[in-house]
């Protein structure tokens, strides 16, 4: 089976590619799949984006199936903010470091104790001839006065996964995947596609 995973993150697809490899004989990106197709994620929750965009890709690739995620960060502090919006929090055209550089100094005078936050993960597989399978994931930490590390991308040097006493930009590839938000849900998937198998 071919699967094409719906970006051109290189993290993002590597992080995929580690967990569901067992799953398909071919996985791709859209860059491999040579694919140029951008979809608007106007979805009010991560899971609508996320589902949205693996159907269009699936309906214009070759493949068997395609892969979405959509992902970011909540703040509670925040009211859930940046939420859908966490890769354009800064406006469209923005890097890492302006959303970080935002959501830092809209958080500059909260104390400590209501820095609390988390990563949310949704993930689409859209299939030929069968229904989609969507799951969510998600991991606690607590929002940084300043980034640490310099590994991860997007909000990682930020996020303080307190269990490991470390940001996610701070800890190895290895482990990150073993505990991220996008590793709970596509365990999540991957166990919905073995209770399908079953």
């Amino acid at each position: 089976m071919k699967l094409i995973i719906a970006s051109n993150n290189a993290h993002k697809v590597a992080e995929i590619k580690a967990i569901l490899a067992p799953y398909f004989n071919s996985i791709q990106s859209l860059k491999d799949a040579r694919l140029d197709i951008d979809v608007v994620e106007d979805g009010k929750t991560f899971a609508e984006n996320a589902l949205k965009k693996a159907r269009e890709v699936l309906a214009v690739s070759d493949a068997d199936a395609a892969l979405s995620d959509d992902s970011g960060l909540e703040v509670d502090a925040l009211f859930g903010a940046p939420g859908v919006y966490s890769a354009r929090y800064a406006g469209e055209g923005h890097d890492d470091n302006a959303n970080n550089e935002k959501l830092l100094q809209e958080m500059k005078d909260v104390p400590p104790d209501k820095r609390t936050c988390r990563f949310v993960s949704a993930v689409a597989l859209a299939r030929r001839e069968k229904e989609p399978i969507t799951a969510v994931g998600a991991v606690e930490g607590k929002l940084l006065y300043a980034p640490r590390g310099c590994g991860g991308f997007g909000y990682d040097p930020l996020f303080l996964y307190e269990p490991e006493g470390m940001t996610f930009a701070e800890l190895s590839a290895a482990k990150k995947n073993e505990i991220s938000h996008r590793a709970c849900a596509l365990n999540a998937l991957r166990e919905a596609m073995e209770n399908e198998r079953a």
